[in-house]
Order: C-alpha cells, then sequence, then structure tokens
C-alpha cells in the first residue's frame, strides 16, 4: 500500500451511519439519521426518552437492522445479524449494569474468552499468576482503583466494573465503545471517576459515543454532540460552539441546529 493510500485509509472515519431508518408497527424510531465518528474523540449522543437514540444503539450493536440506511467500519459497509457479530468488528456497548462473571474475579474476567494456558509435561494449566500481572498492568495504565485484582467483579460498584470492562476491551483492540447511561446507578464521586477514565481512554485513541440525559455530565467530556428528537438529528456540531442552553433548547424543540 502507498504512503498516501495508507494515510487516507487512517483518515476514514471509525464508524459512519448513513440514512438509517427504523420502523416498528405504526411508530417511526428513526428517520434517515447519519453521521460519522472519529478515532480518538467523544460524541455525545443526547435526546429525550423515545428520541430515538436505544432504537440507534440497538442496530449499531447488532441487535436488529436498520429498514433503510447502511453502517460503515472505517469505509467498509457491515451488516450485523447478532450483537457478537458486532463485538467481533470492534463494536462494544456498554450498559449501566453490563454483564460480567460477578462470582469471578477481576483477573478471570479481564480474561474471559483468552485465559492464558501452560503446558507441563503434557498436563495444560491456567497462567494465573502471568494474567494478573498483565490486569494490574493494564488498571494502572489506565488510573483504574481497586482493592485487589482477585477480588470478585460482583464485590465492586458499578462504576469500577464499568471502568473494567472498558479497559478489557480497548487493551484487546476494541475499535469503538458505545457508554449507555454509563452514570445512571452512579454517585457524584464515582461518576467524576468514570468521567475522567472515559477522557483517559479516548485519549489514547478509541473514539467514544456517550449516551447520556445528564448534559452537565456530557460538556465534560464530549468533543461533539449529535442531537435526536422523534427519530430525527436536529442537532450536531462542536461542544464549543454551542451552550448547554442550546442543547437543552433542540431536545426540546425550541431549536434546530446542524453543521
Amino acid at each position: 500500500m502507498f504512503e498516501g493510500e495508507l494515510q487516507s485509509q487512517n483518515n476514514l472515519p471509525v464508524l459512519e451511519v448513513r440514512n438509517v431508518s427504523k420502523r416498528f408497527s405504526h411508530v417511526q424510531a428513526l428517520n434517515d439519521v447519519s453521521f460519522k465518528i472519529n478515532k480518538g474523540e467523544i460524541v455525545g449522543l443526547l435526546g429525550d426518552n423515545g428520541a430515538g437514540k436505544s432504537t440507534l444503539i440497538k442496530i449499531i450493536s447488532g441487535n436488529f437492522p436498520p429498514d433503510e440506511g447502511k453502517i460503515f467500519m472505517e469505509g467498509k459497509e457491515v451488516k450485523f445479524n447478532t450483537p457478537a457479530e458486532a463485538y467481533a468488528s470492534g463494536i462494544e456497548t456498554v450498559y449501566q449494569n453490563s454483564p460480567a462473571c460477578n462470582h469471578a474475579s477481576v483477573f478471570e474476567n479481564f480474561f474471559i474468552g483468552r485465559e492464558l494456558v501452560g503446558n507441563f509435561l503434557g498436563i495444560k494449566y491456567v497462567k494465573n499468576k502471568n494474567m494478573q500481572e498483565e490486569t494490574l498492568k493494564v488498571l494502572e495504565n489506565t488510573g483504574i482503583t481497586i482493592p485487589s485484582i482477585k477480588v470478585e467483579m460482583g464485590l465492586l460498584s458499578g462504576g469500577q466494573r464499568q471502568a473494567i470492562i472498558l479497559s478489557r476491551f480497548f487493551h484487546w483492540g476494541g475499535k469503538i465503545a458505545l457508554l449507555d447511561e454509563p452514570f445512571a446507578a452512579l454517585g457524584i464521586k464515582e461518576s467524576g471517576k468514570s468521567l475522567k477514565l472515559i477522557s483517559d481512554v479516548s485519549k489514547k485513541g478509541l473514539p467514544i459515543i456517550l449516551i447520556t440525559h445528564n448534559i452537565e455530565h456530557a460538556f465534560q467530556v464530549i468533543d461533539r454532540y449529535i442531537v435526536l428528537r422523534h427519530g430525527k438529528v436536529v442537532g450536531i456540531g462542536k461542544k464549543e460552539d454551542v451552550t448547554r442552553n442550546d442543547v437543552v433548547s433542540m431536545i426540546t424543540g425550541a431549536i434546530d441546529i446542524k453543521d
């Protein structure tokens, strides 16, 4: 591949949603939605209940297909039949209560499905010490503080579990993370830590779509915003070009702002 071709490929958006529409019976959940997400940026997907945010995220994450429109990853069209296919392509959706093996340790969760296995005299064994060391190194690099990597996941707070899931995904080569209401069950202090983690991980190159009702939280970390109302994009642009009140007005229908 020539240098110019490589540079062009690197400039491609990580995710592009192009003219996506979805209807459920008589309800038009999404109507001609288009946007792009670039490497290393945090984009806030904002809107009131019923705006279409959940439907859009479920389409991107492979829960069901769009009726119309296309989805591209790094310039190539993708069609997901299941969430597993979306995950295999590099899309992680982190919910406020994302599933984890609560009775397994942190390091076991970190390596789930990717366990390090050794062989001694024909007998296979799990290399727990190596997995513990690598997990500890990754968590330290991302600034995550937990009592121990040997503690059960179920004993950690919601924010700590989210942080570990996000760090695990980034470590194993994930391409984009969708965070769906990640602060809903968190207190003020824990939300602050989660916001810092989101910002730190994004700076390392992982693009993030942040779905939240909390505009104050969103404005602390996002680079750009996308506002949905009644299934349509009514606002899209850079954070510094609008105020919080502008975004509230877009959500409620007082104004529309688009690039």
